[in-house]
Formats: C-alpha cells, structure tokens, sequence
C-alpha cells in the first residue's frame, strides 16, 4: 500500500482488493471468517483507514452496499485506534468524511454522521473545529440533503456524548450547545417531517444533562413541544411525548405551570393509533406519581385515565402472546426461549438482592406498561382508584361510593370476569391483569371482600383460554401474602386449599404459558410469610412433590428450569420437613438422574445446581444459629450427598483445566459452572454439618479453593470464600495444613484499592476470617494485626460502605480479639468508637455474642483503651434486646461494674449523664 503523504492517493491495486473483499464479506455466502483474517491483515497497513474513507466517500461507481460496508468497517477501526493513528492520516479521514455530510445517497449520509461521531468521541469537539462550521454550514444551507446530513450526525454526536457539547472550547466564543441550541429549535417548524424529527431527537438528549443554554431556551423549547404535539408523524410524537416524561422526571417544576394541557395532551396520545406513540405516552403516569405532584392534580383525569389503561391492557390483535399462548408442550422450546441464565454468588450477611420482577409478560409494550401504570397510580391514590376502576373489572362485585369500599350485593351477571361469552375473553383476561396490578395499591380497600374476590378467580383456573388461566395464576400470586394471613379465619384454609391445588393443576397444564405461571405464582406462595405458609405446606408436601415431578419429567428446558426454582423454594419454605425419607424418596432418584445425564459443559446443570443447594441447606433454614442443633438432612440426604460432592469437585477441576488448556479439558472455560459448584458445596457443608468431614477428607477440596480464592474472577473469589468460611464452622481441621495461605489470602481482600467494586469479596473473606478464629484460635495470631489495620479504616468509614461489610468486618473484629486479645487491646483506643457504633446496628445473634466477649476480653486486658469511648461502649451494651448466654451477660455486668468502680467520684456519673433515657433505662438490667 501507498506510504502517506500530503497528497494521498489509493493505489489502484489495493483499492481493488479491499473493494473485492468487502463484496465478499457482505455476500451471505461467503467465507466470514477468511474474509476477517485477510481485512485484519490489510489492518497493520498504516494507511488501510485512508482506503476505507476514500471508498466510502470516492468511490462513486461502487455499489452502496459495499461503501456502506467499507464506512461501518472504519467505524470500528476508528473506535479502537483512533488515536494511535498517525495525525496525517486522521486529517486525511476527517477531510474525506466532512464533503459526504451532504452525500446524494441516505445510508452513505447515515454511515458518515455515525463515523464522524465515533471521531468526536475519541478526539474531542477541540480536537476538530472544522467539523462545527462544516455542520453549521450545512444547517444554513437550503439543501435537504445538507440539513438532513448534518442533523443526522448532529443527533449522533448528542446521543453518544452531548457533554462534550457544553465544555468551554479553545477557539470558540461560546460553548458548541449555545452555537448549536438556535438552529435545532428553528428546525421543530421545518416542513420536512425529518429535520422535524433530528432536531427534537437532539436537544431531548440534552434533558438529563440540562445545561444552562437550554434552561435559558425553556419557554422556547415548551412552545415547540406544544407545537410539535400535534405532528403528523408518529416519530414526532412520540419523541414529544419521551420529551414530556424526561422533563417530569428531571424538573418537574418546569412542567408544573403547564400540568393541565400537559395531561389533556397525554391521555390523547395514551389513545394515539400509533401503538409507540401510545406507549411512550403511557411512561408519563409512572413518572407523575414518581414526581411527587400533589394528587388533585390528576385526581380530577382518573375516570377519563383508567378506562384508557384498561383499554390498553386488552392483548392487541397483533400481540404475539397470542400466538405463542397456542403451543402447548408438544412445541419444541425455541432458541429464543432459553434466555441466559446467570448465578448470583453466595454472599454472606444482609441480603441486597431485589426480587425477580414477577410479571409474566417478558416483553415491554403497551399492555405491560399500562398495567405498570395501574400499579402505581393504585399506589400514589390507594383505594380512591376503586369507584372508577372497578365497575370495569367487577364480577359479581359492585361498588358502592357511600361506603368507600365494594359492595357484594346486586349480582352485575353482565360484568367481565362472570362473562363466559368467547367473544370477550380479552376483556375478561384484562380484567384479571388489573385486578393483579391493584393488589398492593388498593389493599386497604380490597381486603375485606378477598374472600369474594379469589371465589371468583379460582373458577379461572380452570378457564378455556391459557392466558387467562395464566394470568389468573399471576394475579392470585399478587394476593399471595394476605391470602395465606387470612387461613385463621373462616374459610381461609379451605380457599387456600383450592388455591394450592388449583396451582397445581396448572403446573401439569399442556400449555407451556401456564405451566410457567402456574410454577412461578406457587413459588410466591411458598416464599410470602415463610413460617406461616410452611406450616401450611408441610403436610401437603407429598401431594406438591408428587406434581413437581410430573412436571420435572414432562416440561422443556425452558419450563424446567422453573421447576428447579419451585422445588428450591418449597425446600427453602419447608426446610427440615423435607428430611423425610418417603418425601426424599420422591424428590431425590429423578433430580439425580437429570443431573448425571446432564454433561460437564451443558448450562442446565447451573439451575440444578441451584436446586440442589437449597435441598441440602433444607434443614437448617428454619433452625436458629447453633452447632449444636445442626442436624442437617442427616441420614435423609447423606445418600446423596457423596455423588454430589464429587461431582462439584469434577467440576470446579474441569473447568480449572479448561482455563489453561481447554483442549485437554474437553470443554469451553465457564467461571459460572465453578461458581455454582462452589456454592452447592457450601450448601451441603450447612446442611451436612460435620457430616460432610468424610467427603472433604477423600478429596482434594482444600487445594482446589485455596485455587479457587486465589482466582483473578471476583465471583469465583466470593464463593470460594465463603466456602472457606462454612468449611471452618463444620471441619476446620481439613483446613489446618494450609490455614496460613488462607488467611493471607482472606485478609489480602481486605485490603484492596478497588474494595468499593469488590466489597461482596471482602465481605465474604471477613466473615471466613471471624469463622476461623473463633475455630483456630492462637493459630491466627501471624494475621491478626493485618486484619485489624485493614478492618478498623473500613469500620471509621461506615458511611461509605456496605452495609453488610460493616456489620461483618464489627464481628470479624471482635471474635479476633477474643481469641487475640492480648494482641488487639494495645490498640483499642483507635477504633473503639467507630468499632461500637457498628456493633450498636447489628441484630441479637450468636455472631453478636463472640463480638461481645471480645469486647470484654480487652477490656480486661486494657481497662484504659476504651474510657474516651466509653459512651459509644454502653451504646452498643444498650442495643441487645436481650443477651441470651448467661456467661456473657455477666461478663458484660463484669465490665460495666469495673468501669463505674474505675470511675467513682465523678466521671462515671458524667458519662452516665449523657446517655439518652432509654439507654440508661436498657443498662439497669445489669444492675449498675
């Protein structure tokens, strides 16, 4: 290829390779992969970026497929290594990409404007000022394809980063926002529906940031809002209305004045013929409670409002729900149905995971986001929604306005959910949608009558159309929590009854959307009040298991991994009712045989794995923290324990292998698959208890997770770690030949600069460290004070961390110094109060206990260390509801009484003194 120069010009014979190979590239038939090999060779030519702009912007008698292809192929080299070309090359790229801004061909002008974007991203605006006026001049210009070209890239470079629009530039008067801002508000009036569509798409980008230009252009952004409201193109419409809720979301006072035309126009668009002009309007209510208005506002739009999201709900003609609700299970799963699945890591402490989002309706559109809205409003208005809403859903249930509440007289035979007219059976599903969309909001007002209002849906179990079966299912489960509070009374365990078996029907339903609802409303059963409802579950455990596994052996992949999740769950409810042998008889032998058909490298083994864990931690669940109750699944499971283990340790050994040298494996390297493993080996060390020393002691467990929490993955280190640290509760002494590297290793993740990203790491690592001393004792004095030096910065900056990591790192701290404390109480004087005050925030446990007796172990050793902390010391005395171990209570009276002896005649009644009452009022158990 050509050297560069000033002049550049393509040599004939390399334009003509480059051009053959991208034709050959974009034909649907051809060698993708050599294809990329020989465009990655021509790469290392320092000039092949030259090429690829000449034929995107020169090359006139070449196909535009190709010169597309040769623009969208700069586009990634400029990405990656835009600034490691040499400057006269970049020059020659942005001389040749400026002319094309008003390229004849609309994909050619497309292509430029994403490229040139992708230069500002990597260069700056400072970094090519020609670009600005080059813009400028096309935006002044009456040519259309000029307007439109630099519109296009204008929009591109606004989406992509439009702070780089509003920096102070050198060598522009002001910044490109307030050069820019002008124009695009002069195009909302352009007679061409394009431009119209480019300028608002721009300057909406900038409602998040808000700069100054724009805040000052407000009344004049408003006016084109509201002229452009009523545009003849849908595109402008909707992007009117995305502007509408952005605007409500980041300012809503600007909005404020203008409430009323705002919400007319709205509730118009909510009923737009345009189904994306609709929904984008739709966000708009969501954000108006979100914002905080005062509720009269819309109050007044409810009747008009409700009836259009009602509207909305009803499943379009066109919804593909639709045809999908059709295949029952003798349709193969789809690609597409098997979505990726990914393993959250065993984290130990306060659990800040959110709930999966239990709507059915995977897709976002219209009806979901109508029925959101439902959801919400019913929140922000509670059960002021109900005179309106309910004569739309009522069946059999009339509202009554004297009594601000529903009225069961005056049976409506005529209302949806009692109509069994075909013709309507839309309606009726929409019905049941909302009343599942209400269940939160608009409890208050519901609950007297749920009796009623679940005898009307437990008919719809059984209905003729699956998805109102389905939804049925999914609206019960909204109810799920109050159904199972009102078994006490009469006949609540008798619906619940029907409930249950009404879910278990449908778990064997032949529609494949049922079987999904149905599985996922059990599982919500199972989960709402975990004490309640597995009192309710457990003697019925062997009728659900023996539906569970009809399911197991009959449902795809997709369904069957729901199944994994409802056995897991019902496990997690029942706990150590589950350690039966006529139960584990039933759930066990087909699990096992899944799980030994299922290979090394197949990703189901992931929710199996899940599955398992919760089966092995069944017993514990519901037990309080004491070895000595640790009965585990004992004999029940021990069966199955031994082929378990060992299959994890295959695992996490394949897929170490793999990581190295995958070839030899047999299999593609896969952290997730080690993750699952290690997780399910900690659920069998909690469920097993000392029962799993056998199976550690003939395996080579120890290696693989000092492996394991040495690993460059901070999952696989979260997992390891905890591991490490259920391991040191039930066998601590398989632990001992390596008991240095692991705790060089733990405390190493203490003490990281990036503890803020990996904070779930750190937090497992601290709570092993705690596990180990208390296991270990003297034998962890090498670490001790790295530990501290590490905890004690964590402890003093509370305010920035995790919750959980705060809480672990006060018992970590004090279970080392009870072991240790001749080597912590020297230093107590520097975190006693930051140490107390965490301490004072954690719940009464056996955790809290071990914190505590090192709390007065150093207080023994070094009386003096905590006098300057000695307010913050009765705090955090003051925080037990009540000290359950007899030794620590008096150990505890022990150092109160020392302190006031220590302190007589003055000081200990001034420290008293600023105490609140009812911390003083909590330490006379102690008898100071």
């Amino acid at each position: 290829m050509s050297s560069v120069s000033s002049t550049w010009q393509p040599k004939e014979e390399g334009l003509r390779e480059i051009c053959g190979l991208l034709e050959q590239n974009i034909s649907p038939n051809s060698d993708k992969s050599r294809i990329w090999q020989q465009l990655q060779h021509y790469s290392h030519f320092p000039d092949f970026n030259n090429y690829l702009s000449f034929i995107l912007a020169r090359a006139e008698g070449t196909p535009v497929e190709i010169r597309q292809a040769a623009g969208l192929l700069l586009k990634n080299n400029l990405k990656n290594g835009f600034k490691s070309m040499a400057p006269s090359n970049q020059q020659y790229v942005k001389s040749e990409l400026l002319p094309c801004l008003g390229a004849v061909d609309r994909h050619i002008r497309s292509t430029v404007g994403t490229i040139i974007s992708v230069v500002v991203q990597q260069g700056g605006v400072s970094g090519w000022l020609e670009l600005l006026q080059a813009l400028l001049h096309c935006l002044d210009s009456n040519d259309l394809n000029h307007m439109e070209g630099a519109l296009d890239a204008l929009s591109k470079i606004c989406e992509d980063i439009p702070q780089e629009l509003d920096v102070d530039v050198a060598g522009l008067a002001e910044r490109p926002i307030n050069i820019f801002l002008p124009p695009l508000l002069k195009f909302f009036q352009s007679p061409h529906d394009s431009l119209r569509k480019l300028s608002l798409g721009s300057v909406n980008q900038f409602i998040m940031l808000m700069p100054t230009a724009l805040v000052l252009s407000m009344d004049q952004y408003l006016q084109g809002l509201f002229l452009l409201s009523q545009d003849s193109t849908a595109e402008v419409r909707k992007l009117v209305c995305a502007a509408f809720v952005q605007l409500i979301e980041v300012r809503p006072s600007i909005l404020e004045p203008h409430l009323v035309n705002i919400i007319e126009y709205m509730l118009l668009a909510n009923k737009d013929t345009d189904d994306e002009v609709a929904l984008e309007s739709c966000e708009f209510w969501s954000a108006y409670c979100e914002a905080q208005f005062h509720p009269e506002s819309l109050s007044n739009f409810l009747p008009r409002l409700i009836p259009v999201l009602l509207s909305n709900m009803v499943y379009a003609e066109d919804d593909e729900s639709l045809v999908d609700a059709e295949e029952d299970e003798s349709f193969p799963d789809r690609d597409q149905d098997l979505k990726p699945r990914f393993h959250a890591s065993r984290f130990h402490g306060a659990d800040d995971a959110e709930d999966d989002d239990d709507d059915i309706v995977n897709l976002w559109n219209l009806r979901k986001c109508s029925a959101a809205a439902l959801d919400i409003l019913s929140n922000f208005f509670g059960d002021d929604i109900l005179p309106t809403l309910m004569p739309f859903v009522q069946a059999s249930v009339v509202y009554d306005s004297s009594r601000r509440g529903l009225s069961l007289a005056n049976c409506d035979v005529n209302a949806k959910l009692a109509s069994t007219d075909d013709a309507v059976w839309k309606e009726r599903e929409a019905a049941v949608l909302a009343l599942g969309a209400i269940a939160e909001g608009c409890i208050s007002g519901l609950y007297p009558h749920l009796p009623e209002i679940v005898s009307f849906l437990i008919p719809l179990l059984d209905d003729k159309f699956p998805l109102i079966r389905s939804i049925t299912c999914w609206t019960l489960s909204r109810y799920s929590k109050y159904i199972v509070q009102g078994i006490g009374h009469p006949k609540g365990r008798e619906q619940f009854d029907m409930i249950l078996m009404g879910l278990l029907r449908r778990i064997l339903d032949s529609n494949k959307r049922v079987q999904e609802a149905a599985c996922s409303a059990f599982a919500t059963l199972e989960e709402v009040d975990r004490y309640e409802a597995a009192e309710e579950l457990a003697p019925r455990l062997e009728v659900i298991l023996q539906h569970l596994l009809c399911a197991f052996g009959r449902y795809q992949k997709r369904n069957l991994r729901i199944v994994y999740d409802a056995i897991g769950t019902l496990a997690d409810a029942v706990g150590g009712e589950l350690n039966q042998p006529r139960y584990l008889d039933i759930l066990m032998p087909p699990l096992i045989s899944k799980w030994q058909q299922l290979s090394n490298a197949d990703k189901d083994l992931f929710p199996l794995l899940e599955c398992f864990t919760s089966i092995a931690q069944a017993s514990v669940e519901l037990q309080p923290i004491d070895e000595s109750q640790n009965l585990a699944l004992g004999s029940g499971f021990s069966q199955f324990a031994e082929p378990v283990f060992q299959r994890c340790i295959n695992l996490i050994q394949t897929q170490q292998l793999a990581k190295v040298d995958p070839v030899s494996a047999g299999v593609q390297f896969d952290k997730e698959f080690i993750v699952c493993s290690l997780d399910l080996l900690s659920g069998l060390a909690e469920g097993l208890g000392s029962g799993i020393e056998s199976l550690v002691a003939q395996s080579n467990l120890r290696d693989l997770l000092l492996q394991c929490c040495m690993d460059d993955a901070f999952d696989i280190r979260q997992s390891a770690l905890a591991l490490l640290g259920d391991l040191a509760r039930v066998c601590p002494a398989h632990l001992r030949p390596r008991l240095s590297e692991f705790l060089n290793v733990a405390a190493k993740q203490l003490s990281t600069p990036e503890l803020k990203e990996t904070v779930s790491v750190a937090n497992n690592a601290c709570w092993a460290i705690g596990e180990l001393a208390v296991k270990v004792h003297q034998e962890i004095s090498p670490i001790v004070m790295t530990v501290v030096s590490c905890l004690v910065p964590i402890l003093q900056h509370a305010e920035e961390i995790n919750k959980s990591l705060i809480e672990n790192s006060a018992i970590t701290l004090g279970r080392i110094a009870w072991v240790c404390p001749e080597l912590v109480s020297p230093h107590m004087e520097h975190f006693m109060q930051a140490w107390c005050t965490a301490l004072s925030m954690i719940r009464d446990d056996i955790e809290k206990e071990d914190a505590f007796r090192g709390l007065c172990a150093m207080v023994r050793a070094n009386p003096s260390g905590a006098l300057s902390s000695l307010v913050s010391m009765c705090k955090a005395i003051a925080s037990w509801h009540e000290i359950r171990s007899e030794d620590l209570h008096n150990e505890v009276c022990q150092v109160l009484h020392g302190y006031k002896q220590m302190l007589r005649n003055g000081p200990w009644e001034q420290c008293m003194s600023a105490l609140e009452p009812p911390v003083k009022d909590k330490l006379s158990k102690y008898q100071i």
